[in-house]
């Protein structure tokens, strides 16, 4: 059941209910009244009609639908003070979610001149023939009149860019304020992912119209050559390490190069099982090769058209076997009725499926998001039950499960974990204060 909520044309009656409050109150009531529904498959009017005859006040009023929308911030005594944005839901904005398991090919390839003459121009024209090519002088020119909206965010696997990346090719983490820094360098292999999970950041942050990926990997090479040791660099942020290998190559080329450079780390993060690069080439110890692990009923429900649990399992097994350490990510770990038992399996999957001393290193986060990507998610994913969750604005700004959530999250993890992990194997906190570390038991290790 999807339930809109149109603010100009109210359904529910709440001026003419709540005459007496001013439309900021009403604006509170309305969202509170909405996700109070669309958890509990009610309509909005049945929300309303169990107010208590009593409740005539806006405190008395916002009181009661707190408690029913966060029962178990209130069953703690937390204090709920929350901002409670509009309610502004377009039903065009939703994702369709039924094209199947497979990246559908684009029906158009721009590329810049500059590298019209590259491998990856070719391969791409190669690999999908029926995707119209247009040389165009530069991306930024091309795009930058085109509208970064939902829609077309929806739309993006639809337009290819293939440029010359020319700034950016790494970067520090931008770790949230206050947080415990990972020390991690991001390396840019590409900007726009295929995949449609639900929490995914990108939907809220990315201003490209299609997937973008920078053809000259050897200007890549070339900044790293000059880069620090020591270093702990990975791909993984602004799109997923490998989902696009088997047109860029990409992976057996970055073995290759970081192979020179042992006193430096290169991680490849991915929700895919495209390994075939990898193992094409011989695996060096300085290449790490990262899933994001979740159980199946998470992935279902929230990561669409990324690999199942048991594929990542399986692939990870494969890059182990050839040599390659491995990682895995419980980030982001969902909070939901049974989430331990669900999250203990995984952690007993993976140590079953993957030789404890191949894992370099493990994190665990929890769900995370800005207010704004919580406004794109319900309008792209009207259906989704994450948001369903009791989240609070944190400190960093970010909308976040209560702390007493997420110590019990961090300590249960850290246990399944500590009790099968191999000692060389590092399990850190991320985007978590230093005070969260502590009061979950974790150990700073970067």
């Amino acid at each position: 059941m999807t339930l809109v909520y149109c603010p100009s044309r109210d359904r529910m009656g709440i001026p003419e209910r709540f005459a007496g409050f001013g439309p900021n109150k009403r604006q509170e009531i309305a969202r509170l009244v909405v996700e109070i529904a669309k958890r509990d498959r009610l309509t909005p009017v049945t929300v309303l009609e169990c107010i208590p005859a009593g409740c005539k006040a806006y405190p008395a009023v916002k009181a009661h639908l707190l408690a029913r929308r966060f029962p178990e911030a209130s069953r703690r005594g937390d204090k709920i003070s929350e901002a409670f944005p509009a309610v502004e839901i377009d039903p065009a904005c939703a994702m369709p979610l039924g094209r199947g398991e497979n990246i559908p090919a684009p029906r158009m390839i721009y590329v810049e001149e500059a590298v019209k003459n590259s491998a990856l121009a070719r391969r791409a024209t190669q690999k999908f023939p029926d995707a119209r090519v247009s040389l165009i002088a530069d991306y930024k020119t091309h795009t930058r009149r085109q509208a970064f909206d939902i829609p077309a965010y929806n739309r993006r696997t639809q337009d290819l860019f293939i440029i010359r990346e020319q700034y950016d090719h790494f970067k520090p983490c931008p770790c949230s304020p206050g947080v415990v820094p990972c020390g991690y360098h991001n390396a840019n292999l590409g900007f726009g992912c295929p995949f449609e999970c639900t929490y995914c950041f990108l939907q809220s942050y990315a201003n490209a119209p299609g997937i973008v990926i920078p053809a000259n990997i050897e200007d890549l090479f070339h900044t790293f050559d000059g880069y620090q040791d020591g270093v702990r660099v990975g791909s993984g942020e602004t799109t997923d390490s490998l989902v696009f290998d088997g047109l860029t190559g990409f992976a057996g080329d970055i073995v290759e190069h970081f192979r020179a450079f042992p006193r430096r780390v290169f991680e490849f993060k991915t929700k895919s099982t495209n390994v075939a690069g990898l193992l094409a080439v011989k695996a060096s110890s300085n290449i790490v090769v990262g899933w994001s692990l979740n159980p199946q009923k998470v992935i279902d429900a929230e990561e669409h058209f990324t690999a199942s649990l048991a594929g990542r399992l399986e692939a990870a097994a494969r890059c182990a076997a050839h040599g390659y350490r491995t990682a895995f990510h419980f980030d982001p770990v969902i909070y939901f009725p049974g989430w331990e038992g669900a999250y203990e399996g995984v952690v007993q999957q993976l140590f079953r499926a993957v030789p404890a001393q191949s894992i370099a290193w493990i994190s665990v986060g929890t769900l995370r998001m800005t207010p704004s990507q919580k406004k794109v998610i319900e309008n792209r994913f009207p259906e989704n039950t994450i948001l369903d969750a009791e989240l609070f604005t944190a400190a960093d700004g970010k909308l976040r499960y209560a702390p007493a959530v997420r110590r019990e999250i961090y300590r249960a993890m850290l246990a399944w974990i500590g009790r099968v992990a191999a000692p060389s194997t590092k399990v850190y906190l991320c985007m978590e204060t230093a005070s969260m570390w502590k009061e979950a038991g974790a150990r700073v290790i970067w």
